[in-house]
């Protein structure tokens, strides 16, 4: 035996919203004989002895027509009932007026738009995608014009400002037009505050992307996302047709899967309310549309970045590369939804592809040479001081080397080398020398060190084995004819 309340609620699901035996079965959590026997019956007729009488059956004919007459409270039922008789209490009558009560179902007025008036746009969610090493939460953007609902719909991994201006600017794009109105909910994107009975205030960015293409912005009232219904019957649509079943792959592979969609499906479909194809309704609403500016606007969104020591500027827990010379800076960060750009002083110093992987980092090898060249020239200047100071003639030294020798560098790199193994003052002095002997290169000043670095040998005394050495010599006579004068005599 169901109740009163449940009746109502079958009646309701069959007489209004044209459901089946077997959809109302499940959305009461019913038998589908029971739902089909209480169809069959026009009113409700509980089975006798099924419940005590009480004071208020005779009453309860009359409370259900009062309130489908008028909302009226179980107190003010009360009042009239007294007057009729009713001698019961207040509880069973305020616990019998809770279960028959018709529900409240708000009623909307149909919206009527012209041609070229009006666009609507949302968000939908697709679940995760893996990039790389993680995961992002999916998200589509779609645009409807309301007169001819041709739809528009792209895939993001964000819903960022930067991403929900580029919704609309590739949106303006396919539909090569810009509507007269776009209207939107009150996402931090779009609307900064609305508060009830109060003009919305919106967002400085978008307010100045309206401008640039020319559309006034139309925002919904607080909690009250039924006033844009074409996009969010489009949302559903996109998720019932094209999203259900679908294996995600990458972002490249369901925006090209998705705008074969539209054109091949969405759009050529007959609509369910217009009864009529949105492109050819398209067709009608084109020239009521405002021509597409030539002048794309700037999506990027602008922040200042501090550049770290190891020359690299932080977006989304990712690290992108700078030129070394802006090590320790301040940087401007214009972040587009495909790719990084960092100005210093509206110069523009680097740029990369954006990744929504995380952790990453990116460096670009232009970045990296920059940084070894510099620390060469340091190294080499370094090498020229150390150098120089070796003597007062190192500098006139080192030009001569430059005018003889190819390769300077090689031989003072040699010279500063040789400083630290025999010391500077022995350096200085072999420069003096060969100075003076005019010798330019390294090679001499490495012989010149090694030779007086290399030590001399004294000769030693002779020492004879046998004493009888000095008795065995065998002395010629002397030639004393030497000594003879001119006449022949001896002195």
């Amino acid at each position: 035996m169901i109740t009163y309340q449940t009746f109502h609620q079958i009646r309701q699901l069959c007489d209004q919203e044209k459901l089946s035996v077997a959809q109302i079965a499940v959305a009461l959590q019913l038998d589908e004989r029971t739902v089909g026997k209480w169809i069959a019956t026009k009113t409700y007729q509980p089975r006798a002895g099924a419940k005590r009488s009480s004071k208020l059956d005779p009453h309860k004919g009359a409370i259900v027509r009062l309130l489908a007459t008028h909302p009226f409270t179980a107190q003010q039922l009360l009042q009239r009932l007294r007057d009729q008789g009713y001698t019961g209490g207040y509880s069973i009558l305020k616990d019998y007026v809770r279960a028959v009560r018709p529900p409240r179902q708000p009623a909307f007025l149909k919206l009527h738009f012209a041609p070229g008036q009006c666009a609507q746009v949302d968000w939908g969610s697709a679940g995760f995608l893996t990039v790389g090493r993680t995961r992002r939460r999916l998200s589509f953007f779609v645009m409807v014009l309301c007169y001819s609902r041709q739809l528009y719909v792209e895939f993001t991994l964000a819903q960022t400002q930067e991403h929900f201006l580029a919704g609309h600017q590739h949106a303006f794009e396919y539909f090569n037009a810009v509507p007269a109105e776009v209207m939107v909910d009150n996402c931090k994107t779009a609307v900064l505050a609305h508060a009830f009975g109060t003009p919305a205030v919106l967002h400085p960015r978008y307010l100045d992307f309206a401008r640039h293409y020319g559309f006034v912005v139309k925002a919904c009232g607080p909690y009250k996302p039924h006033e844009k219904g074409r996009v969010e019957n489009g949302v559903g649509y996109f998720k019932k047709n094209f999203l259900a079943g679908l294996q995600l792959a990458s972002l490249d592979a369901l925006n090209a899967a998705v705008r074969q969609w539209l054109d091949q499906v969405a759009n050529v479909r007959e609509h369910g309310e217009t009864h009529q194809k949105p492109q050819a309704l398209f067709a009608l609403e084109k020239p009521q549309l405002q021509p597409l500016t030539v002048r794309p606007y700037d999506l990027a969104t602008v922040t200042t970045v501090v550049v770290s020591r190891r020359c690299r500027v932080t977006l989304d827990t990712n690290h992108y590369s700078v030129p070394p010379r802006y090590a320790n800076t301040h940087l401007l960060l214009k972040a587009h939804p495909d790719r990084l750009c960092l100005y210093h002083q509206a110069q523009l110093v680097a740029e990369h592809p954006r990744s929504y992987d995380r952790h990453q980092d990116f460096e670009q090898p232009e970045h990296v040479q920059e940084l070894l060249a510099q620390r060469q020239q340091a190294r080499a200047q370094q090498l020229q001081t150390r150098f120089l100071a070796l003597s007062p003639r190192a500098a006139e030294y080192y030009r001569r080397l430059a005018e003889k020798r190819g390769n300077p560098r090689h031989h003072v790199q040699k010279i500063v080398a040789l400083s630290e193994i025999y010391g500077v003052e022995k350096v200085q002095r072999a420069l003096e020398d060969a100075w003076a002997y005019q010798a330019f290169s390294c090679e001499y000043i490495a012989n010149l060190l090694e030779q007086r670095a290399r030590p001399t040998t004294q000769p030693g005394a002779l020492h004879l084995t046998r004493q009888q050495d000095l008795l065995e010599l065998d002395l010629p006579a002397p030639d004393l004819s030497l000594y003879a004068t001119e006449e022949g005599g001896v002195p």
